[in-house]
């Protein structure tokens, strides 16, 4: 990948969400998948890197 990707995000709550464009403003994020689910689905996994905006 050349760096021309973007984070498209909608989780209002996290403190890296630009709300206005819906991104996210990390260069990267981890995703993990949830304990014990193997849905096959995308809600089998989660951002990681999710931070509660206080």
């Amino acid at each position: 990948m050349n760096g021309n990707q973007k984070i498209c995000c909608t989780v209002e709550s996290c403190k890296y969400n630009n709300t206005r464009e819906g991104l996210c403003t990390l260069n990267e994020i981890t995703v993990t998948p949830k304990s014990n689910c193997k849905t096959k689905k995308p809600s089998e996994s989660k951002c990681s890197s999710y931070k509660c905006e206080e």
